[in-house]
């Protein structure tokens, strides 16, 4: 549900990697290829895919930077400490959700090995009127 979210209806503190991993997924699932099959030369043909998403979403394509998407299609390797903290994260919440106790992570979580952050996105179906 919560990627059927129009992107204008989300709050303008949407972090750009949330924009730009629906680009790439998006990507993903027209050519056929698996999380990671990406790199750089595919760049011209997802520029060209967030031209025509952010048309059909009636989104600015300066809120994803070409740069933020050459950096996610090159970074195909994983990198241990990262994947640790994910891992940690992932597992609190398992446990949140067994136990009931603790608010849970809404929907979506990021952490960007550039400056080290992790992001929480709450990305909710706008309550109809």
């Amino acid at each position: 549900e919560a990627i059927l979210v129009p992107w204008k209806a989300l709050p303008k503190r949407v972090s750009k990697l949330y924009f730009a991993m629906r680009v790439i997924e998006k990507f993903e699932e027209i050519e056929g290829r698996n999380p990671g099959e990406t790199s750089v030369a595919d760049l011209p043909t997802v520029l060209k895919l967030r031209n025509e998403l952010c048309e059909a979403q009636s989104f600015t394509e300066s809120q994803i930077p070409d740069a933020l998407l050459e950096r996610l299609l090159s970074g195909r390797m994983e990198f241990p400490p990262v994947c640790a903290i994910i891992g940690g994260i992932l597992g609190q919440e398992v446990i949140k959700a067994i136990s009931c106790k603790g608010e849970p992570l809404k929907n979506f979580f990021y952490f960007d090995a550039m400056d080290g952050k992790g992001i929480i996105e709450d990305i909710s179906i706008p309550l109809s009127e």
